[in-house]
């Protein structure tokens, strides 16, 4: 959690601690204290049904991130099955891919990354990845060895293509606002049905308001976290372009 979270966390436990306050010096418990059973059943409902909501959600943008890091993977294994082959294949077109390859890793990782945590994409890394594509297209092979190579190369290149617009696709995936007012309005219900109950030990209830309130509302910035899969404390990160360029040999 950053600072700006945790922050918060706080105001809003020192403001529902404040509201307790002022509700039990209004509204003293043994008049709420009658209504407990009946605000028991219907709090009970509200919590389940909005447990299930907050665990849906949980699960959703985890599996996003979960599917965002795959395919950051996927996608620098497609490069280094092309920067491989492109050392097997002669020049010009072998050195030029090489240098291409290991251009565009540069490039995704150094300029693209940070762009996509403002839901944008580097124009050249496309342009690039269309370049590349044109000069293995442009090859020609002249024997089996060749004509092996060429097919493995443009295996390689198709899944690169794919695995990136799959990844930049993922760039604007992020929880629908609808589903938000849904989360938001939950967690006022929740907690504000605990303000219904009575007890005479103010500070025993006080603790248990407090306590749920700090679970929903840590829930809700663990959702608002992993909301965007290349942004905040859980945002994926560059290492599979990372891993493929600290484990070349040198360049012929």
């Amino acid at each position: 959690m950053t600072w700006q979270d945790i922050g918060i966390l706080v105001a809003v436990l020192v403001g529902l601690a404040g509201g307790l306050y002022l509700l039990q010096h209004f509204v003293p418990h043994p008049v709420r204290e009658v209504h407990n059973d009946v605000a028991g059943f219907i709090f009970a409902a509200v919590g389940v049904l909005y447990a299930v909501l907050l665990a849906f959600v949980v699960i959703a943008v985890w599996e996003n991130n979960d599917k965002a890091r795959q395919t950051t993977f996927k996608e620098a294994d497609s490069l280094a099955g092309v920067y491989w082959i492109s050392r097997q294949l002669p020049p010009p077109l072998g050195p030029e891919l090489e240098k291409q390859t290991l251009a565009y890793a540069n490039l995704v990782k150094d300029t693209e990354w940070p762009l996509m945590s403002n839901h944008q994409s580097s124009p050249e890394a496309t342009e690039l990845v269309y370049k590349i594509r044109s000069d293995v297209f442009s090859f020609t092979p002249t024997d089996d060895q060749q004509r092996v190579l060429y097919d493995h190369a443009v295996s390689n290149l198709e899944n690169l293509a794919s695995e990136r617009r799959a990844r930049l696709n993922q760039v604007d995936e992020e929880v629908p606002p609808l589903l938000w007012y849904a989360l938001i309005t939950g967690a006022v219900l929740t907690v504000g049905f605990t303000f219904l109950f009575g007890l005479s030990n103010t500070l025993s209830h006080t603790l248990m308001v407090l306590a749920l309130s700090g679970l929903v509302v840590i829930s809700l910035l663990v959702i608002k976290e992993m909301d965007f899969p290349f942004k905040g404390v859980t945002a994926v990160q560059p290492t599979a372009f990372d891993v493929f360029l600290h484990r070349l040999p040198p360049p012929r």
